[in-house]
């Protein structure tokens, strides 16, 4: 397998869904708003194998001081080999010197976050008002 990192937007919609449903996101069950959403944002990076969608992360951002990451997507048959870790690290090469890098973390991708250096915000709580499934 040889990972190639891009942030290209030109990503087909049908590559987009079947990486969203390999992991179950409920995302997947609104294509439209998915894809755009994604091309929208301030940073997209993804990750192929060949021709393969194997990896997806974006990025909101103000351009200047905060920065929230909402989605990182490893295809499930992928997962485990670096790809997640390959996407955040683009991601830093933007983001690295601004004020505060957010992001929401539940099940194991709290140790992944972890070990790439992200930690738990004080006190504080997620919240949000959620039309999702997955949770």
């Amino acid at each position: 397998m040889k990972i190639r990192i891009s942030e290209s937007r030109e990503i087909p919609i049908e590559k987009i869904l079947e990486l969203y449903k390999s992991n179950e996101w409920s995302s997947a069950n609104k294509p439209e708003e998915l894809f755009n959403g994604l091309i929208n944002s301030h940073t997209l990076v993804s990750a192929w194998d060949e021709e393969n969608l194997v990896g997806i992360g974006n990025a909101i951002s103000d351009g200047y001081l905060v920065v929230y990451y909402p989605h990182l997507l490893v295809h499930s048959s992928c997962q485990g080999k670096g790809i997640g870790q390959m996407i955040m690290a683009k991601m830093q090469e933007k983001y690295e010197n601004f004020h505060m890098q957010m992001l929401t973390a539940d099940g194991k991708a709290i140790q992944f976050y972890e070990k790439i250096g992200f930690e738990r915000a004080g006190k504080t709580e997620p919240m949000w008002i959620y039309k999702g499934n997955e949770h």
